[in-house]
């Protein structure tokens, strides 16, 4: 099982960092060379604990769906996110903010499955597990950029911050 770990320095608050994490908006926003976006569960705003997204994008090729839940949460440090269905045997993608001098360590831990046995544990050495690095990388930076910018007050508003 292949676990994919990224480290990203921001500087911006954990909170700011955190929810830009739980942003449905900011995660269309990285995720547009997919064409992805959330079609059922939340759909807009941040997910909360317990609560599920379904989202359809298109990856290597193929359009897919995939619904993940929140299952643990601890504001303002730490997230986990797992598939509920998907093309995946399994996921879990642990999501940790820790204060460093000049803002947030975010620490993205990914641990998957992939399906079909043999033929999946192949396509991760060969393509998939790059692929998951590159989307993972990708969405920090983009979540860096707005952090830092000032631009996540576009995409997050703050009594929900607040609140959550």
């Amino acid at each position: 099982m292949p676990i994919i770990s990224i480290e990203t320095t921001v500087k911006a608050p954990l909170e700011v960092c955190l929810d830009l994490s739980r942003s449905i908006d900011l995660h269309t926003i990285s995720t547009k060379h997919t064409g992805e976006r959330a079609v059922a569960g939340v759909t807009a705003g941040l997910i909360e604990f317990g609560e599920t997204v379904t989202w359809r994008a298109k990856h290597l090729g193929v359009w897919q769906h995939l619904t993940s839940k929140i299952t643990e949460y601890d504001r303002p440090h730490f997230f986990v996110d797992e598939m509920v269905s998907g093309a995946f045997k399994r996921f879990r993608h642990e999501h940790h903010f820790k204060q460093v001098n000049d803002g947030t360590l975010m620490l993205d831990v990914f641990n998957y499955t992939s399906p079909l046995g043999l033929v999946g544990k192949l396509a991760d050495k060969v393509f998939l597990k790059s692929y998951m690095t590159r989307l993972l990388a990708e969405r920090d930076r983009v979540i860096k950029q707005y952090a830092e910018s000032g631009q996540w007050r576009n995409v997050v508003k703050i009594d929900r911050m607040i609140k959550g």
